[in-house]
Order: C-alpha cells, then sequence, then structure tokens
C-alpha cells in the first residue's frame, strides 16, 4: 500500500519521557513536542489523555509519561520521521543506548495502514501491539483502529499483552 499525498489523518505518533528536559516535566516536555510539530504545519487531530507507565523493559528507571496523537500532514513517512528526530534533537534528546531514560521520545507508530519493512521508518512500528503504553492511548483516540499487519483490532491486541508493564491514567 501506498501513502497518499493528502492531509488527512489515519497517522499515529507516540509519545514518552521519564526525564526532565530544559522545557520542564515529562508532560511539559511532551506537550511542547506537539506545539513543535503543530508550528512545523503538522496538524494534531487527536491527543489521548497522558498515562504513566512502567518502564520497558522493567529496570530502575523512573516511571514514564505516555500518550498518542493522530496527525495529518502531507509529509512522506521517511520526511515525519526526520522531523520527529529534529524534534527530540531540539529538545535535548541524545540517543546512547537502547531503552535508556529519556527526555523525549516520540515514535511514529502507523501511517494510514502502511506497511514497509523499512530500512526506516518501519510500518507499522515493529513493537507497538507487544506495548500497553502504545495500545490503551491509541484506544482513547482510535477504538475501532486494525493492526494493518495481523488485522486484530485494538481490543483484541490489549486482551494478548503479556502481564507486567503497569499503566494507569496519569493525574
Amino acid at each position: 500500500m501506498t501513502a497518499s499525498n493528502s492531509a488527512t489523518g489515519g497517522i499515529y505518533i507516540g509519545l514518552g519521557a521519564n526525564l526532565p528536559s530544559m522545557i520542564g516535566t515529562p508532560r511539559e516536555t511532551l506537550e511542547a513536542t506537539l506545539e513543535h510539530l503543530a508550528g512545523k504545519g503538522v496538524n494534531i487531530l487527536a491527543q489521548s489523555p497522558w498515562y504513566a507507565s512502567e518502564p520497558v523493559p522493567a529496570s530502575d528507571q523512573p516511571w514514564f509519561i505516555n500518550g498518542v496523537a493522530e496527525l495529518a500532514t502531507e509529509l512522506d513517512p521517511g520526511s515525519l520521521m526526520a522531523l520527529l528526530h529534529s524534534i527530540e534533537a531540539s529538545l535535548g534528546r541524545i540517543r546512547r543506548e537502547r531503552w535508556e531514560a529519556r527526555v523525549v521520545d516520540v515514535d511514529l507508530l502507523d501511517y494510514r495502514g502502511n506497511v514497509d519493512a523499512g530500512p526506516s521508518p518501519i510500518l507499522p512500528h515493529p513493537r507497538m501491539t507487544e506495548r500497553g503504553f502504545v495500545l490503551f492511548p491509541l484506544r482513547d483516540i482510535a477504538p475501532d483502529w486494525r493492526d494493518p499487519v495481523s488485522r486484530q483490532g485494538i481490543d483484541a491486541l490489549i486482551e494478548t499483552l503479556a502481564p507486567g508493564g503497569a499503566i494507569k491514567k496519569a493525574d
């Protein structure tokens, strides 16, 4: 499937942070991330509530604040991914090792149902269906979403989540 060039929705990003940044708390940093996107001409169509979640894999890191947003843009997946990485860097993200604590993390989860093995971006995000911190906020804004690979609905995916990875709505 190929993406259209229209600025319709159906593009989902996951946002997470568990360290303060130059902006402030993780939640303030994530809100600033969405403001940066809007400032670059990306329309934020929907935003989930914020969730607090245990680090995955389990560690002694602080809990994360996570959310999902639906976007509309004319950017293709590669250009959008480059913009997301640019915003992360501008907010102080330095990539050192996988699954480390971070001031901001933005993942391209799904781009209008496209399936692409990469090299980058891999679509849909290869681990999104295994993560409660993605699926619960995604369900809040897209309850009818289906995994483009398995065609399973979001409720079925949530039912198959492995134990652990506690998650709750943030205050």
